[in-house]
């Protein structure tokens, strides 16, 4: 099974102000790390759908894999949840500022 893995995130360290350059030019911005994070959710869901259909028709199934695979998948689908809360937040926050 596949697990979620948060390497290769870039580090919080801060660079001194004159080194500053976008992060699109580093080669990995927000959407990039966003669409793959979706892309482990989406992998999660469809194994978990898989796992149930194998304990279903009988084949190979295991019902304690079949429920840590499910496990997986909601915790997984929870925390981009929350995610995606939390940026819509942001967002909401920085529209409301004036400028």
């Amino acid at each position: 099974m596949k697990e979620i893995s948060l390497t290769g995130l870039p580090t919080a360290t801060v660079p001194a102000v004159a080194d500053r350059t976008p992060v699109s030019s580093q080669g990995h911005d927000f959407q990039t790390y966003l669409r793959q994070a979706l892309g482990e959710v989406n992998d999660l869901q469809q194994q978990a759908n898989q796992a149930i259909q194998q304990l279903i028709a009988g084949e190979q199934g295991d019902l304690q894999e079949t429920i840590i695979a499910l496990e997986r998948a909601d915790v997984a689908f929870r925390l981009m949840m929350q995610i995606r809360n939390k940026v819509l937040e942001a967002y909401q926050e920085i529209v409301r500022m004036q400028v």
